[in-house]
């Protein structure tokens, strides 16, 4: 008969299951705060949320007209 602890379908023991938990867990916070603080830095450089138009803000359009613009002067 096969012990408890060999059961698993990931073949990991529960011990080593739990630290990969742990591991996977703090990763993944992490990543959110860092992704969380990047969108607020962002939307303070350029505001894409509730915009009054107050502000001077420059729409994707004008991107894309202002690159293709540079291409077509390179070729």
């Amino acid at each position: 008969m096969a012990s408890p602890e060999s059961e698993s379908l990931t073949g990991m023991t529960s011990g080593e299951a739990r630290e990969f938990h742990r591991i996977f867990m703090k990763s993944t916070i992490l990543f959110t705060g860092w992704a969380f603080a990047a969108h607020v830095l962002v939307h303070l450089w350029r505001p894409w949320l509730f915009n009054d138009g107050s502000t001077q803000t420059s729409s994707l359009m004008d991107g894309l007209n202002t690159a293709a613009s540079v291409v077509s002067a390179l070729v």
